[in-house]
């Protein structure tokens, strides 16, 4: 796998998944010009959700109740062949996951074993594609999408109204930036905030979020330079807040804050020089330019304290954010990512195996073993996609070529003998 992954890499089959920055400034640009920019351009067809957002236990339970009900038997033949997928799938992912660990091991960062300092920075840079590189297949299969470089742009530039904090990017900083995500929804999103005041709006009442893009999971992998790839997966990020996932990052205070700030600055200091100053000046007789000065020094000082005091309650909210939205890090994350992509890969091939069934009961000429040709799979694709639909009121789009092509490879014996009623082959 390793010799397969270094050759794509080597021959530009592979890419590392790479940011042009003169291209991505472009489209930062073009964004920037856009009057309320609602979602990126084309993202539509551009992104496309695929992840089957039942567990394979729920997923086992409802097609049990509604097409493996009928007879005892049915039942019994349709678990039995779920159990064949889940054991022919273990052994495959474990392989697949000690072979990426053992790749990814001379980069660890988290390793508590002993670590090689010997790489050179070109060399873990060129690890760190190949890691990236064998990971591609698990994402894929994980149902993760790649998200653009039209995506990236206008996360860095659209900012959602219910964000407070804002993050600044310095694209000169990465080697590389990469996001995935799956588990796209629009909807209410409540903001961890360690501010209790920020929940409220005037006069006390609650503040109620307003519906926006956010996904289940996103997946980052960043590199700034001179240090090492960074994997992180969080939970219930919006579209308009990705950046704020990238290390390395600077918080700021947004324009409508600092005009609020520096509005009210001014009319506290012109309030405290009229009430002061003209004492001052007839008391002790203290020149105007000498006054001035003074109250120009000591409201740039509160001017300086009122900002500090903001980015740090922002920088605060910031960690606070991101400490309950992290899911994984680092080597965990290929624990994770593995697993993921093993259990959607078993959904895929329960869901294409008890509608082909189906499909077979309806008449239609389709053999589990040899479900290849277009009408069936788009059939099949059909019929999937509006059961999902009707059970979980999303827009999902299924596999349906990769789903028989995988239920193909567990074999026609025990494909043949689950559709005959007898237990899989364990042969």
């Amino acid at each position: 796998m390793q010799c397969v992954v270094r050759l794509a890499l080597g021959a530009g089959v592979i890419r590392l998944p790479a940011r042009g920055k003169a291209s991505l400034a472009a489209k930062m640009v073009k964004y920037r010009k856009l009057k309320k920019p609602t979602e990126p351009q084309d993202w539509a067809t551009d992104y496309r959700e695929r992840y089957i957002p039942f567990s394979k236990d729920q997923l086992v339970d409802a097609l049990v109740k509604e097409f493996h009900s009928s007879r005892h038997t049915d039942k019994d033949s349709f678990l039995a062949f779920v159990s064949h997928v889940d054991s022919s799938l273990l052994h495959q992912y474990h392989s697949i996951l000690e072979q990426l660990k053992a790749l990814y091991a001379p980069i660890n960062p988290d390793q508590d074993t002993l670590q090689d300092f010997s790489l050179t920075d070109a060399e873990r840079l060129t690890k760190e594609q190949e890691v990236l590189a064998m990971m591609e297949p698990l994402l894929d299969q994980a149902n993760f999408n790649s998200l653009s470089e039209e995506a990236l742009a206008y996360a860095l530039v659209v900012h959602h109204p219910q964000d407070e904090v804002q993050v600044s990017v310095n694209l000169d900083q990465y080697e590389y930036i990469k996001f995935w995500a799956l588990g796209q929804r629009i909807g209410p999103l409540r903001v961890m905030t360690s501010i209790q005041s920020q929940h409220r709006g005037f006069f006390g009442t609650s503040r109620i979020p307003s519906e926006r893009h956010y996904f289940k999971r996103v997946m980052v992998a960043a590199r700034p330079k001179n240090s090492h790839l960074v994997l992180k997966c969080f939970k219930d990020i919006p579209l308009e807040g990705l950046e704020q996932l990238l290390p390395a990052v600077k918080v700021r205070t947004s324009i409508f804050y600092r005009t609020f700030l520096n509005i009210m600055l001014i009319v506290s200091g012109l309030a405290l020089f009229v009430n002061v100053g003209m004492v001052v000046l007839s008391d002790l007789k203290i020149g105007t330019m000498t006054l001035l000065i003074f109250f120009a020094a000591l409201m740039a000082f509160r001017a300086w304290k009122v900002f500090r005091q903001r980015r740090n309650i922002h920088s605060l909210e910031l960690v606070h954010m991101l400490y309950y939205r992290s899911t994984s890090n680092n080597s965990e994350l290929l624990d994770a990512l593995t697993l993921r992509a093993q259990e959607e890969h078993a959904k895929e091939v329960i869901l294409a195996h008890s509608f082909l069934l189906q499909l077979q009961l309806q008449g239609h000429q389709c053999l589990l073993q040899e479900a290849t040709d277009s009408k069936t799979v788009e059939l099949l694709k059909q019929a999937v996609q509006a059961w999902l639909h009707l059970h979980s009121d999303l827009d999902i789009t299924f596999c349906a070529e990769r789903a028989c092509k995988h239920l193909r490879e567990l074999g026609s014996r025990a494909v043949g003998s689950s559709t005959a009623g007898a237990g899989p082959a364990t042969g």
